[in-house]
Formats: structure tokens, sequence, C-alpha cells
């Protein structure tokens, strides 16, 4: 079943890589719009616009898919629900289809509902308690991007049609409000400050799925979103603003890598820093090489959760960094595609990660912002440097603490990790070749260029530093700096925590206090003593009978 889901997949990602070039090089697009329900003014429909950029996503989606079906066919195969499995994931890749391939907010709200519903599913597959936790999560944090949108449909509703296509080049005053919400509800599926807390977290899901849906899907999908919008979300007037919440989050993500030990969330926060580079270049205005580092980094952050998946089974399912050591002895070819993929991310030279990464931070450097975001924006670079260097220094060159491992490897894992090997190493520069009519090129000063340069290197010099200081066991900067500067804390136990003091008090001062005689007791008191009034006046009707005639009798003759 796995092996003919991944043939179909595969032969759909091929065909949507093909029609991509074509329409590419024709500057071709297609836009069908299906009317299904009008009322008055107002018209609901389907709308499907097919262009390069939702060919190659959509071929970028479904070849990743069609290696975590070929990879789960290993990893699952002692699992007993693994055809359930199967089915959530095709549900997933369906619905994420839904979405990329619509300009209305109707359809494009059911795509995004599926996504959520169906991550909710797989991220709480294993059905544990922290499973469920993590799921909850996952699910309530969506729900407010969902929200988001809805109140934008809402708005469309008052002007008669729900394609933003129609708004993107005018200059309306309520865009301005209808952009925030848009932006907003991308921040809660990309991870973005302050809604960061559910990607860590999500890492509790099998690793095929943190392979489909956390690297190259559903956070990417608020991403696609603002890249669609284009235009229009340059129209906020918090743009500003945003693009800091971005490097933040860069900034925060890579110090949570520096100082975490479990495998699946330095993957993790690996994935937050380059979301906020996509957004951060995003809200600068420049989209092409937002789209390009989408579509290169899907690539090699999915053989970098595979790998990780397979060390994880190596280890009998341990997931901490320090038990990891001389692993490339038994698994070298796993390890070598785990070393490409880390050095892809990096960014090192003629990779497909360079070929985005550094023209992003070139172009930002032409933008002559100021010196603290520009610092903030390369020392992000180096904290890349410095966890990936770390990672490998522990994998690669650490301590084994374990005896005992389980060799769990096939010809499917095999297949996939070589696909996503090849595409990690030559799609950088085969999509900016292809894409770019005019090769982007940046003349700078040397002292410059060279800063890319020294950041890298400052990076590893970092790591080495960093490896003494961690020897110390500074506590307190690992509570802070690896916890998400308390996002965690914040965006989950902070509110049950207070609200379980809030009860606690509203108890002891309402029901153990005064509140349990005045509004418990006293109503109670009140009826009794107006009831036994009302009786004596009931059963001793005759002598109130003659005291009232006997005092009226007074008063007239008064």
């Amino acid at each position: 079943m796995y092996v003919y889901i991944f043939f179909v997949l595969l032969m759909f990602s091929l065909l949507s890589f093909y029609y991509g070039f074509i329409f590419l090089y024709n500057d071709f697009s297609i836009f069908i719009d299906w009317e299904s329900v009008s009322l008055n003014s107002v018209c609901i429909s389907l709308t499907v616009y097919i262009d390069y950029i939702s060919l190659f996503f959509s071929g970028t989606v479904l070849i990743i898919s069609s290696m975590v079906v070929l990879y789960s066919n290993d990893y699952m195969s002692s699992d007993f629900n693994s055809i359930r499995f199967l089915f959530l994931v095709i549900l997933f890749v369906m619905s994420m289809m839904f979405m990329i391939y619509s300009l209305n907010l109707v359809s494009i709200l059911l795509g995004w509902d599926g996504l959520g519903l169906v991550s909710y599913c797989l991220v709480i597959y294993y059905q544990n308690v922290n499973s469920y936790i993590s799921g909850m999560l996952t699910i309530l944090t969506n729900r407010i991007g969902d929200v988001f949108i809805l109140i934008g449909i809402a708005w469309f509703f008052n002007y008669g049609s729900f394609n933003f296509m129609y708004y993107i080049d005018y200059n309306l005053d309520w865009l301005t409000y209808f952009s925030l919400l848009m932006i907003l509800a991308s921040f809660t599926k990309s991870a973005q400050i302050p809604f960061s807390s559910w990607l860590p977290a999500a890492m509790a899901a099998p690793t095929p799925v943190s392979s489909l849906v956390h690297s190259s899907t559903l956070v990417t999908a608020g991403v696609y979103l603002l890249i669609r919008f284009g235009n229009l979300i340059m129209s906020c007037t918090m743009i500003n603003f945003f693009f800091i919440i971005s490097v933040l989050t860069m900034f925060m993500s890579g110090l949570g890598a520096v100082f975490e030990y479990d495998l699946s969330k330095i993957v993790a926060f690996s994935t937050l820093s380059q979301l906020g580079l996509m957004m951060s270049i995003l809200f600068l205005g420049n989209f092409n090489l937002s789209y390009f580092h989408l579509l290169s980094h899907a690539f090699f952050k999915s053989l970098l959760f595979m790998c990780s998946g397979l060390i994880i089974h190596s280890m009998c399912d341990n997931q901490d960094i320090r038990y990891m050591g001389y692993i490339f002895n038994e698994k070298l070819y796993m390890t070598t595609c785990f070393l490409i993929s880390n050095l892809s991310l990096c960014g090192l030279f003629f990779m497909s990660g360079f070929y985005s990464k550094d023209l992003i931070v070139e172009s930002f450097m032409d933008l002559n912002l100021n010196f603290f975001i520009f610092f903030i924006y390369l020392l992000c670079i180096s904290l890349t440097v410095l966890y990936t260097f770390r990672l490998l220094f522990y994998v690669f060159n650490g301590v084994s603490l374990m005896t005992n491992r389980c060799i769990m490897e096939n010809f499917s894992s095999y297949f996939s990790l070589i696909i996503l090997v090849f595409f990690s190493l030559i799609f950088g520069s085969m999509f900016s070749w292809l894409t770019f009519e005019t090769p982007f090129l940046f003349i700078f000063p040397f002292y410059m260029k060279f800063t890319i340069m020294f950041f890298m290197s400052l990076g590893y010099f970092l790591f080495l530093l960093l490896s003494f200081v961690m020897k110390k066991k500074i506590n307190y900067l690992y509570k802070f700096l690896g916890n998400m500067w308390y996002l965690s804390f914040l965006g989950s136990s902070f509110f049950n925590y207070y609200y379980f003091i809030v009860c606690i008090e509203y108890k002891n001062l309402i029901d153990d206090s005064w509140g349990e005689y005045y509004i418990s007791c006293y109503p109670s008191y009140f009826i009794e003593f107006f009831s036994f009034k009302l009786s004596y006046l009931i059963f001793n009707n005759l002598k109130f009978y003659f005291m009232s005639f006997f005092l009226f009798m007074i008063y007239f003759l008064i």
C-alpha cells in the first residue's frame, strides 16, 4: 500500500514540476472561478489559480510526501495502525493542495482548517499524555489563526467578493486592517513570536510527520499565504514591527537550539529559525527570495528530519544527543546524509541552502538598516553554525553511553534519503538559474563581503567557547535561553496555573467564608423566617381579625 501511494505522489510531483517549468517559461497562468452560491450581490465561489509558484510548491510538497511515505514503509512497519497513519498523511497532502491552489478566502479556510485538524490527529498519534498535551497546544494555537481568517471572510462579505486578488492593487483604508488579520493568521501557522511554543511541542508526533508537516507544509503555509497576498500586506502600517518580531524569532530559536539536548527539538528550533528568516525578507518586500528559500529549505530540512528519525530509531528511541557518540561507525550512509543536510542548513558554498540564504543576507545588507538589527541578523547566522556544529560534534565525536542499539534500515529508507540528498545539493543552483531572468549580483566593499564569512566563522568559535562554558553547568542560562524565553510556560502552563490560583482564592473567599452564609445559607434562613410569619398569620387569623376590628373602632371614634 505504501509503495503504490509513493508512485502516485511521485508521478504527480513530476507532472507539477514539468508544468511549472512550462508556465514559468511562457509566463502563463490559469484562473478558474466556479460560482457555487449567490446571495444578492455576494457570491461564494471556488477559485483555482495555477501558475509557476503554485505548481513548484505543490511539486515540492508532493515529492517530499512521496519520500516520506516510502520512508514510513520502514519506519512504521512495526506499528499496528500503519494504514491509519497512511490515510492521515494522504488527507494532509490533500488539504495542502487545496490551500495551495486557492485564491478564495473560503476555500483557503477549508484547506487551512484541514491542515490544523489532520496535524492534530498526527501529533496525538502515539496516544500518551505528552502527545495529548502537545496536540492540544498545537490545535488551540492554530485555531487562533483560523479565527483571524474568519474575521477576514466576514469583512470581505461587505464588499462583494472573497477573492483577495481583486483588491491587491487597490489603496483602500480597510485593507490595512485586513492585511493585519492575515499577518496574524500566518504568524500562528508559521510559529512566530508569541505563537512559537507549539512547534517544538509538536515533535511528539512520529518522525515522518515531522519531516512532512513541520519542514515543508504546515509551518510554511503561513509564509506561502503572505507571498500570495503580495503587495497587500505591505500596506499594513505595522510592517516594520512584524519585521522585528521575525528577526527576534530567529534569534530566540537559535539560542534555544544551542542550549537544547533533545535531537528532535534542536531540528524544530532550526526550522523556527529558518521560518523567521523567510518572514523577515518577506516583510522587507522581497517575495521571490522568501519563496526561493521556502522551497530549498523544504528539501534539506525534511532530509534532516528523516536522518534524525533513523538516529533515534537506532538509539532505541532515545533522543538525547549526549548518548549518540560515534554513531557514524555503525551508520555511515545515514550520517553522511545527516552531514550534507546540516551543511546545507548552514549555507555551505554551492549547496542548495547557500543560493537562497546568501541572496537573502546580501539583499538585507543592501537595504542600509540600522546597525542593531544588522548585528542581530548576522548573529542569527552565527547561531545557525553554532548549533549545527554542536549537533555534529555530539553525533560524530561524543561519548557513547549506550551499548544496546537497534539497527533498522532497509532499501526504502536508503532510496528516500538519496533522492532528498540529490535535491539538497542541486536544487538551489537549478532553481536560481531557471527562475531569475537576470542573476542577482550585489556589489559590496571587501569588508562587507567578508562580514558574512566572519560571522559564520564566529559561530564555530562560539561553539568552541560554549563547549567549555557548558561544562560549568550555568543553569540559569539554560532555563531562560533554552526554554524559548519562557514562551512555552506563558503559552500553556501560565494560564492554567494562575486560573487555578484564582479558583482556590474564590473557594476560600466565597465557598468557605462569608459567601457560605450570605449566598448559600442566608436565602434559606430568610425564606424560613418569612414562611414562619406567614404560617403564624394563617393559623391565628381569628385573633388578628378581632384585634384589627378593635383598632379600627378606636381610630373611628377618635
